[in-house]
């Protein structure tokens, strides 16, 4: 297909949900994307932080060829290896529990309220936070703490309260006797890079074991080695009773994860939920190679040292240029407040090949793959450093 064609085709068959890019991407590996004219991008917001090994990596495409090659889908009423072995990973790594497999990280929180409103024989509401983001999906929706994207699909579910981030007190104002949960992303991703703090989540844990609440941790753009940690829970001290995960464990394939601690995970038994296609064998041998190169390939150390480089390089630009606000995050990711809009930045910064994301209007988002190296974070800083010096920004 021609260009003009693939536009033509979206606007014609495809819904309108995404705020498009003009760009058509046909090749990609590691860090680096090339488009239709051949054009090579240097890509640090890889699949919205799902793609944490970045484009196309070695052992997982050679694990989906091989895993293809003998069986693409079982339903969940059998059994199949990669499931097993994938779920004993997992539980490996984080703490004791049981695992439900779905397909994204709305599905996996969808999963989470609805196994929460289970164990609470009558106690169904849960409390979110101001600036959070927990999917699309009714009630990941309402759940999200922020009412611009809940606009136009009312009523929603019934039995959130949002209250203030990092507020210990806002949450003890919000329970009641019908409270079960409590809601967080340890980093509010699209909220703004907005970091929990840990004398916050340490309250919480604590509150929560008091008031007998589930204590529920959204890792779906955290965990596989975001922040340095192969979950962001474990910078806390912490363990949640209900962990989700999704974007980065799939390697690029679609899943979601609900990680429920042990002693309670039987809350749910046969019927009470499902997901057709949620752990198939092809997604799981994927997610195995996921976890293999992260551990194999040293990528979190490798996140560790270059998350210190790359807010180096940041500080050093809010340093120079006086529109930039505030640099804050944690590990590979990493949130750029503005006095201006960043949509116009982010647009400058694809003209010269790189691919960052804006957020809450003002926040530029950096997530690049954990196996970024020096020179391409300084290929990066160089080019954000000549849109915002062409924007009149110096301090």
């Amino acid at each position: 297909m021609q260009r003009q064609d693939i536009f033509d085709s979206y606007k014609n068959y495809i819904m309108p949900t995404y705020t498009k890019v003009p760009l058509i991407f046909v090749k990609g590996k590691g860090s680096r994307l090339w488009d239709i004219h051949s054009k090579a991008y240097l890509d640090f917001f890889p699949g919205w932080g799902a793609g944490n090994l970045g484009h196309c990596h070695p052992k997982v495409m050679s694990a989906v060829r091989d895993q293809v090659s003998k069986l693409i889908f079982i339903p969940n009423n059998y059994y199949h290896p990669p499931q097993a072995k994938l779920a004993r990973e997992l539980i490996y790594w984080s703490y004791p529990g049981k695992v439900f497999f779905c397909n994204s990280g709305a599905e996996a929180n969808e999963a989470a309220i609805k196994f929460s409103r289970k164990f609470g024989q009558g106690r169904y509401e849960i409390i979110t936070f101001v600036n959070s983001f927990h999917g699309r999906t009714l009630a990941a929706l309402a759940a999200t703490g922020q009412k611009k994207y809940q606009q136009g699909f009312a009523p929603l579910p019934e039995g959130f309260k949002s209250v203030k981030f990092n507020d210990l007190q806002a949450v003890k104002d919000a329970i009641t006797d019908k409270t079960v949960a409590v809601m967080l992303e340890l980093i509010q991703g699209e909220g703004g890079i907005n970091v929990a703090d840990k004398d916050f989540v340490l309250a919480l844990r604590k509150l929560c074991d008091e008031k007998k609440l589930l204590l529920i941790v959204d890792e779906v753009q955290t965990a596989i080695g975001r922040t340095g940690k192969l979950f962001c829970y474990q910078h806390y001290g912490i363990t949640p009773d209900i962990m989700t995960l999704a974007k980065a464990l799939g390697g690029g394939l679609p899943i979601g994860v609900m990680i429920v601690k042990k002693e309670i995970a039987d809350t749910m038994g046969p019927g009470m939920h499902a997901s057709t296609f949620g752990g198939g064998p092809v997604i799981c041998k994927a997610a195995l190679a996921v976890l293999g190169a992260v551990q194999k390939e040293k990528l979190l150390a490798n996140a560790q040292k270059m998350g210190q480089y790359l807010f180096a390089g940041l500080n050093e630009l809010k340093a120079k240029y006086k529109i930039i606000k505030e640099v804050r995050g944690l590990g590979l990711m990493a949130g750029v407040e503005l006095e201006i809009e960043g949509k116009p930045i982010v647009e400058k910064c694809i003209e010269q090949g790189l691919l960052i994301n804006c957020t809450h209007e003002k926040v530029l988002r950096l997530m690049p793959a954990l196996n970024i190296t020096a020179n391409q974070i300084d290929k990066a800083i160089g080019i954000l450093g000549r849109v915002l010096n062409n924007t009149d920004a110096h301090g």
